[in-house]
């Protein structure tokens, strides 16, 4: 027998042994463990794991492309475009391998709440602003699960997951940002699944809104950002319709409860402030950092690091507002369902976004000229007095302690200068204080001024 041919011989029989034997038994191996881990985790969760968070992608994907509405949508992009339905299949197939995730519970619990919670207490002081834990631990353990948040920093994953780390695993809308390798491989196995914000085709449409009806129908706790993006000028941009809706045109209360549950986050210091501003004056929503400053200002910070030269930025914090149960909005609302949630819901994390020091001062400062530092502890006292009248949230730290950490900041950050007659704007400073003082800038105005700012932007 030539040697050539034996080799063969081996190696056919080492891949049947191993595709018959060995794989099975690894596999055996791993589901079992995995298991273990869930049973452990669930154990401690407010809200176990569900199932359908635990199915293999692979099942999702052929139980999502071979749904009832996606094979219509599937045919009759077909007839539309003029294309074979088996070309149209795979269009499709592709777009559910896009969208599908791939949830590991050891990379979740094991690796992302730990990396989350380490960010997150190493960059910041946390704060729990407004938060209800009588009223959110009363939640139907069997409904669905939406928190609903406004977008200030690409922090807020990070934020929100940490902080939700008892209440279960958040499933994540992920933009087309994160679709690089290897980032897209460790968020989805984080449970985050990715959309095409841009995208217009009605069977993408189809795929995306079948897999979150899926999701939500399933009990999986997810987490969205009805603006649809980062805000660029600090203000609470109008909501977007399209997540929401794919919820609310295939709600059935008989079948799960949904409940929406309002998160409002407010920073001392957004890391991407500067990148935002730069977007907003250019009219445009294109921002990508240049990398070089980008390597230099992670360089920068690792080395204060490591010579314990670093200082936090400020506080960063989280308020809950009143959860929004959908069967009960849904018996009581006949106009536009979908919008009229989504304007409830922003009106609920606007009324919680929470107050801290830095955009409180930079309310008082940006149109001041030059003032004291007495005299800008009596109005921010003023103000949070203001906000205590109102029953809205305040700062609980004592006003000249607030001003002073504050000031020292945006000093530090050379929005501030100090001289001997006060504390003035330096001359790139403007509108870095601008884009703190928005955020909070609903809370000392009336609804009908709120609200023909938020029609502003929508403009």
């Amino acid at each position: 027998m030539p040697v050539w041919v034996f080799v063969l011989i081996v190696l056919f029989a080492g891949v049947t042994f191993a595709s018959h034997f060995l794989f099975p038994s690894v596999r055996w191996f791993f589901r079992k463990r995995a298991e273990r881990v869930i049973a452990r985790v669930n154990e401690r969760l407010q809200r176990p794991i569900e199932p359908f968070k635990l199915a293999r992608r692979y099942d999702m994907i052929q139980r999502l492309i071979y749904d009832p509405q996606v094979t219509e949508a599937i045919v009759e992009h077909a007839r539309k475009e003029k294309i074979p339905e088996n070309v149209a299949f795979e269009q499709a197939r592709r777009y559910a391998r896009e969208i599908v995730p791939s949830f590991s519970a050891t990379a979740y619990f094991g690796v992302g709440i730990r990396l989350a919670r380490w960010l997150s207490k190493s960059l910041y002081r946390i704060k729990l602003g407004t938060f209800d834990r009588k009223r959110l631990s009363e939640i139907d353990p069997d409904a669905t699960v939406i928190f609903v948040i406004n977008h200030r920093s690409n922090m807020d994953y990070v934020l929100v997951t940490y902080l939700a780390a008892n209440a279960g695993a958040l499933s994540y809308a992920v933009g087309e940002w994160a679709r690089v390798w290897p980032l897209s491989a460790i968020i989805r196995s984080m449970g985050a699944y990715f959309i095409r914000r841009r995208s217009r085709g009605a069977l993408y449409r189809k795929v995306l809104a079948r897999y979150v009806q899926m999701a939500t129908r399933g009990g999986v706790s997810q987490a969205v950002f009805p603006e649809g993006g980062l805000s660029l000028n600090g203000l609470l941009a109008p909501p977007r319709m399209g997540l929401l809706n794919y919820v609310v045109e295939d709600f059935d209360p008989d079948v799960r409860e949904v409940i929406f549950v309002p998160v409002a986050l407010n920073y001392d210091r957004v890391l991407e402030d500067k990148i935002l501003i730069t977007a907003d004056k250019a009219g445009n929503r294109k921002f990508s950092p240049p990398l070089l400053p980008v390597l230099g200002r992670v360089a920068c910070h690792v080395w204060f690091r490591i010579t314990r030269k670093f200082t936090k930025f400020g506080t960063a914090s989280v308020s809950f507002g009143e959860p929004l149960e959908l069967s009960k909005y849904h018996a009581a609302e006949d106009t536009d369902l979908t919008k009229a949630i989504a304007t409830e819901l922003m009106e609920r994390i606007a009324h919680v976004t929470p107050v801290l020091g830095v955009p409180l001062v930079a309310r008082h400062l940006q149109d001041a000229g030059v003032m004291t530092q007495a005299a800008l502890v009596k109005a921010v006292t003023a103000s949070i007095a203001a906000l205590n009248d109102k029953q809205l949230p305040f700062p609980r730290r004592k006003p000249d302690e607030l001003v002073d950490d504050a000031v020292k900041h945006l000093i530090g950050r050379d929005v501030l200068v100090q001289t001997d007659a006060g504390i003035t704007v330096s001359a790139t400073g403007a509108d870095i204080l601008a884009f703190y003082a928005n955020s909070i800038a609903h809370h000392f105005t009336a609804t009908a001024a709120m609200e023909d700012e938020l029609s502003a932007v929508a403009e």
